[in-house]
């Protein structure tokens, strides 16, 4: 019989993702949204849940709705209902949440090989602010309520369990909080809480198809945090499994100051929040004409992005994906392209790996340096510093040149102190002449070091060669 800690184990993960639509005023009610003001500020008899009132959806929210499920390739529901998840909290006064139960708005798609299982409208619950994160309260240790946040409209996203890895569900979180920025339905600004994203996490013995028990990490609030949490959990299950024992379904916190898993609450099932429709709303049932305006409103996605770069500038398979899913470096890349088109890979490479978004130079620069280097005017060792120049300061790469004295060796110069790198490494010299190429490289260190970088390296192995007769 196997051995329970002799197994490999294989997580499965599947990611609950909500997001904050930016809309400008709440799901079923007039209140502005808001994000930093006073608390209790933005609110009304709806999103409070008086007795009497009416909530009327949000024809925007709506909308935002519907391109999402067009841009995860999701199948409209041609009507759809709202239900009331019932459940007590201090920051759901109505006791209530309108949500989506079996028929939501949107249902099945795919991204990147991730399935994606529905994507409903609801509604976000008040912000509860604990003593513990602001100190004491009025005098005292206690919890309040910020009903600031209550009725936001929120999209939730639900993926199948297609996931094997925490740092793959950090990655496909990634390139979802892209898609839905460049679709401009939310600022997707985690810090915010504009996204929040939840993990249910199971394991089983490696080459097994039936799942294992799941538990739930509640709002991670970063891609990091998400994927250490995950982490954590899949040890701590896997601890558990081979020791002998059980998993048991339920909802779990991760503490990232710690790295510590505590107990929130057993799992909720379906029955627990004894849903049933929505009396006072009627369903939804898009138009031809309003998912065709949905989808002529979603623009290029990263993915697709990804694969223009790929197919158009013949760039690598992991520079264009980290450009496409990189929307700010992408546009930088773009606008550089723009001025200078003669070497896509190279202005590519510069801008993912020497280009941090939010530094001083600018698209033209950088594509004005990868014209100097291609005029042979600077070599890439001496751009590597102008780079640097231009993050920090910003200015022009041909002035910077000059003012540095980093234009390229060539020339008598170079030839020069290629002679005296020869002269000086006759036990290099020897080696090449009988084959071992390998050598070349002390002569080539040694021009490099002399020209600081100036020289182009392909020029002074070619001068080396013929002059040595190799």
């Amino acid at each position: 019989m196997e051995v329970a800690s002799a197994r490999q184990y294989e997580p499965v993960i599947g990611l609950e993702i909500h997001v904050q639509l930016a809309t400008d005023t709440k799901m079923f009610c007039g209140c502005e949204l808001s994000f930093g003001l006073d608390p209790n500020t933005r609110t009304c008899p709806v999103c409070l849940g008086h007795p009497g009132v009416l909530p009327v959806p949000n024809r925007r929210a709506i909308e935002f709705g519907l391109m999402i499920g067009l841009a995860l390739g999701c199948e409209i529901a041609p009507r759809s209902i709202f239900h009331r998840k019932n459940y007590f909290y201090p920051d759901n006064p109505k006791a209530f949440q309108i949500s989506q139960y079996d028929v939501p708005l949107c249902s099945g798609g795919e991204l990147a090989g991730v399935r994606v299982h529905r994507a409903h409208l609801e509604e976000d619950a008040a912000k509860l602010v604990h003593a513990g994160e602001s100190g004491r309260i009025h005098g005292a240790e206690a919890s309040v309520v910020d009903f600031n946040r209550a009725g936001t409209p929120l999209v939730e996203i639900v993926t199948e369990p297609d996931i094997h890895s925490a740092a793959e569900a950090a990655e496909w979180a990634r390139l979802l909080r892209e898609t839905l920025r460049a679709l401009g339905v939310s600022d997707v600004n985690m810090d915010e809480g504009s996204l929040r994203v939840d993990g249910n996490v199971s394991i089983r013995p490696a080459g097994e198809a039936t799942l294992g028990v799941k538990t739930e990490l509640k709002n991670m609030n970063s891609f990091r945090f998400l994927e250490r949490g995950l982490d954590a959990e899949i040890a701590r299950q896997e601890g558990i499994l081979r020791e002998g024992g059980q998993v048991e379904q339920e909802t779990l916190h991760f503490d990232n100051r710690t790295g510590a898993l505590s107990s929130l609450r057993s799992k909720e099932e379906a029955h627990d929040y004894r849903y049933f429709p929505e009396p006072d709303l009627v369903p939804i049932a898009p138009t031809e004409a309003m998912i065709e305006m949905a989808r002529a409103a979603i623009p290029e996605l990263p993915l697709a992005r990804a694969e223009r770069f790929e197919r158009d500038h013949d760039l690598p398979a992991d520079s264009a994906r980290l450009l496409a899913f990189r929307g700010e470096q992408g546009d930088f890349f773009e606008a550089a392209l723009a001025v200078s088109p003669s070497d896509p890979r190279t202005l590519a490479n510069y801008v993912v790996n020497d280009v941090p978004p939010g530094s001083a130079a600018t698209p033209e620069a950088v594509a004005k340096l990868v014209d100097l280097i291609g005029a042979g005017t600077v070599s890439r060792g001496a751009a590597k510093e102008v780079l640097e120049v231009l993050a920090a300061e910003g200015g022009d790469p041909e002035q910077i040149v000059a003012d540095r004295g980093l234009g390229a060796a060539g020339g008598d110069e170079l030839g020069a102190i290629v002679d005296q790198a020869i002269a000086e490494n006759a036990g290099a010299v020897e080696k090449i002449r009988e084959g071992k190429d390998q050598a070349i490289g002390a002569i080539v260190g040694a021009v490099m070091r002399q020209t600081k970088g100036r020289a182009d390296g392909g020029e002074v192995q070619k001068l080396i060669r013929e002059r040595i007769g190799a």
